[in-house]
C-alpha cells in the first residue's frame, strides 16, 4: 500500500480536510455519528447504542486500522474545525489481476450540497490508482439515493446493474444500484479496438 498515511490526506470545499482514520478520533467520530444519527438511518445498518459513543467508535477504528495494516482497506475521515463531518472508506481491497476495491461514505449532514463529497470521493479515486495502483472501484447506493448516485455519476462511476437484497439497510435487505470507475485507460491489443 502505502508507508506514509500523510500522502493520502487533502483539503476539500468548505474548510474541510481528508486523512487516513487515527484511533485518537473516536471521540469526534462518535460525536459526529450522534449529531447525523437521523440523517444517516435510512441508508446504514441499524446500529447498537454503543457504536454511537466514544469506545464502540474505537473498536470501530481499531477494525478499520487492521484492515489498513493488512491492506485491504483504507479508512478516512473528513474533519471540519476539530469536528468529524464525515467518512470514506475502501474497503475489500483485492490484489492480483483484480486489483479492485469497494467504496463507501457519508457526509454530515450540515456538509450536503457543498461539494465535499464529490471531492472527497475524486480525493480517495487519486488516491486509489496513485498510491494505491488499484485498476477498479465499485461502489453501491440504494435506489431511492439520488444524491449519492448523482456523486457517483460526477466522479466518473458507470452503473453496472442491479443487486436484489444485497445489504441489511435500515433493518431489512434491501436491492442496490451497483456502479464502477475504471482508474486506468483499457490496454490496447489484439481484439480489443
Amino acid at each position: 500500500m502505502t508507508d506514509n498515511p500523510d500522502a493520502l490526506a487533502g483539503e476539500l470545499p468548505a474548510g474541510v480536510r481528508i486523512r487516513i482514520l487515527r484511533e485518537s478520533d473516536a471521540e469526534r467520530l462518535g460525536a459526529a455519528y450522534q449529531r447525523n444519527q437521523d440523517h444517516l438511518a435510512p441508508w446504514e445498518p441499524v446500529r447498537a447504542p454503543e457504536f454511537y459513543t466514544a469506545e464502540g467508535q474505537r473498536s470501530n477504528i481499531r477494525g478499520k486500522l487492521g484492515m489498513f495494516a493488512a491492506g485491504t482497506g483504507v479508512p478516512w475521515i473528513m474533519l471540519a474545525g476539530g469536528r468529524a463531518v464525515g467518512a470514506m472508506t475502501l474497503s475489500g481491497i483485492v490484489r492480483g489481476p483484480f486489483l479492485s476495491a469497494k467504496l463507501g461514505y457519508w457526509v454530515d449532514r450540515d456538509y450536503n450540497g457543498q461539494g465535499v463529497a464529490t471531492a472527497a470521493v475524486a480525493h480517495v479515486l487519486d488516491a486509489a490508482r496513485a498510491a494505491l495502483g488499484l485498476h477498479r472501484i465499485q461502489a453501491a447506493t440504494l435506489p431511492h439515493n439520488a444524491a449519492s448516485q448523482t456523486v457517483l455519476r460526477r466522479s466518473g462511476f458507470q452503473e453496472i446493474g442491479l443487486a436484489p437484497d444485497y445489504l441489511h439497510i435500515a433493518g431489512a435487505w434491501q436491492d442496490h444500484v451497483l456502479f464502477q470507475r475504471i482508474l486506468h485507460p483499457p490496454v490496447q491489443g489484439p481484439g480489443r479496438g
